[in-house]
């Protein structure tokens, strides 16, 4: 949502106009409240017009435009949480800014003559068009609360910054907090989605991946996964998903781009190992990033620093991580990745044309279509290799990195490539023999957004991969932070399985390889 001031004339923008706008008259936009005071669409704001503003010793109702010689203020229709008339007065609450990474709600009412009524009926209904646009209103939203999560502050965090959002905008919440590893899968896998729109994770990253693997267990497991968005409350050391849909870790702001949240498809992966199946919605590691992230568990109170730590001490040993590797390639140098990326940016088609159809298996069956998880292309780790990948020696890995998101963390952005549902993962390999300088530059580089282009940083998109680590009789894997058996494991991609929130419906909150502009990456930076 696009936040510009008001300047000169604050009804009309000349460079963007809202196409509803242009056609309607700026009087037809425009409700008198009272005496002194008017209300009128703009561009992209609530435009409060009150000369009572500049009576008073100081006004900071919107949070906004605090001046005390201003008579027009400025709501972003983003901020707009709900509005109604009730007798004679009509109500407006939004999220009003407090600091920078902080909203709070707020109201603003004025009176309604009785023969303003039904012209003011229309008006808040038009609000709520603009407030809302693509997104539901009214959500019913089954929350998760992790009472570990953030030091055992998530409870607390819950009822300060979140739920006062939820309640205004009228969303119906259904709260019941975990009690035990895995919980969350159970929960998922017996929820009736037919009675929720949402399920929230109030939590780090390890909820929502529970939860998407309590989704995939149910007997009609894709079509949950499809009717129910999973979304993240950041309340963790970890909150990765928040940060990629939500550009955020704030609570506070992570429930007001919920409330305003569009739904997006995403694409999930199979994870294959043993007669194990799972599924990866953030990424998978093997090698310096998994060991950096899982060995370290015993320094969280470090905080974000414990990853970065454990990091340089293995970077510091030139620590290699030998294995087999086969890959299926679908995007295969950075070029190709830049121009595939900047072909998503203008992907505006409607969200269920994003999700991948049914394979030829299963075009046949439409109750299946909707029931079982997709077929597995490639086959699981225990089956022959297919036909068109090639097992190749890996002895001297340092970083098997593969993404589904952009961030990881809170600036880390090891995968600027990343979409939600292009049907690819993408992939960063870097050797362990490279020089110490070169690797410290890896970890810089992953925050500076230079990562990227560096020339031993190997960067391609994917659907499909087979590890087999080796030389090694114990190690660290991670699937989106969790630990599994150090053993051979198989992925792909399904192409739209999943379903989240996101603000722009499309892409990640986080800085791509091309800029939202079309510019790539690398000549910004120039």
């Amino acid at each position: 949502m696009d936040h510009r001031a008001v300047d000169e004339d604050p009804f009309v923008d000349p460079v963007h106009p809202h196409p509803e706008e242009r056609q309607r008259p700026v009087e037809d936009s425009t409700l008198i409240a009272g005496r002194t005071a008017s209300l009128t669409l703009g561009t992209d704001s609530l435009i409060v017009l009150d000369e009572g503003f500049a009576q008073r010793k100081r006004w900071n109702c919107c949070g906004l435009l605090g001046n005390e010689s201003k008579t027009t203020h400025a709501i972003p229709f983003y901020n707009i949480l709900w509005a109604e008339l009730s007798h004679f007065e009509i109500s407006v609450r939004y999220a009003r800014p407090t600091a920078a990474n902080v909203v709070r709600v707020s109201t603003i009412s004025y009176p309604v003559e009785k023969p303003d009524h039904p012209r003011a009926i229309s008006w808040v209904e038009h609000l709520l068009d603009r407030a809302y646009g693509e997104s539901q209103r009214k959500k019913r939203i089954k929350l998760l609360v992790n009472p570990f999560g953030g030091q055992g502050k998530a409870q607390k965090w819950y009822l300060r910054d979140i739920e006062p959002i939820f309640a205004a905008a009228h969303c119906e919440i259904d709260l019941q907090k975990t009690q035990y590893r895995a919980h969350a899968v159970e929960i998922a896998e017996k929820l009736d989605v037919d009675a929720f729109d949402v399920i929230a994770a109030c939590s780090g990253d390890g909820l929502p991946h529970e939860i998407i693997n309590g989704l995939g267990k149910k007997a009609d497991a894709r079509r949950a996964l499809r009717k129910i968005s999973v979304v993240q409350l950041p309340c963790g050391t970890g909150n990765a998903m928040s940060w990629n849909l939500n550009g955020s870790d704030s609570p506070s702001l992570a429930a007001l781009a919920i409330v305003k949240g569009i739904k997006t498809p995403l694409d999930l992966v199979s994870i294959t190992q043993g007669d194990r199946r799972t599924l990866s919605f953030l990424s998978q590691a093997v090698g310096i990033i998994a060991d950096a992230d899982l060995a370290t568990e015993h320094l969280r109170w470090l905080g974000s620093a414990r990853f970065t730590y454990g990091v340089l001490v293995r970077l510091l040993q030139k620590t290699v991580y030998p294995c087999d590797l086969a890959v299926k390639v679908e995007v295969a140098t950075k070029a190709e990745v830049r121009e595939h990326y900047r072909q998503a940016l203008n992907d505006r088609s409607l969200p269920d044309s994003r999700r991948g159809g049914p394979s030829s298996q299963e075009a046949g069956d439409e109750n299946q279509n909707i029931t079982r998880l997709p077929e597995l292309r490639y086959g699981t780790v225990n089956e022959a290799l297919p036909e068109d990948w090639t097992l190749v020696p890996y002895d001297k890995l340092g970083n098997f990195w593969c993404g589904n998101m952009a961030f990881v963390a809170a600036r880390n952005n090891p995968f600027p490539g990343a979409l939600p549902n292009d049907g690819c993962m993408d992939l960063v390999t870097i050797d362990g023999d490279i020089s110490r300088w070169k690797a410290i530059q890896c970890v810089s580089g992953v925050e500076t957004g230079k990562f990227f282009d560096m020339s031993h940083v190997k960067y391609r998109k994917i659907s499909g991969y087979r590890i087999i680590p080796r030389d090694q009789k114990d190690g660290y894997i991670s699937i989106d932070g969790e630990r599994i058996p150090f053993e051979p494991f198989q992925a792909e991609v399904h192409r739209g399985l999943g379903t989240v929130l996101s603000k722009s419906g499309h892409v990640y909150e986080a800085p791509g390889v091309v800029s939202k502009s079309g510019e790539s990456s690398s000549s910004l930076r120039a």
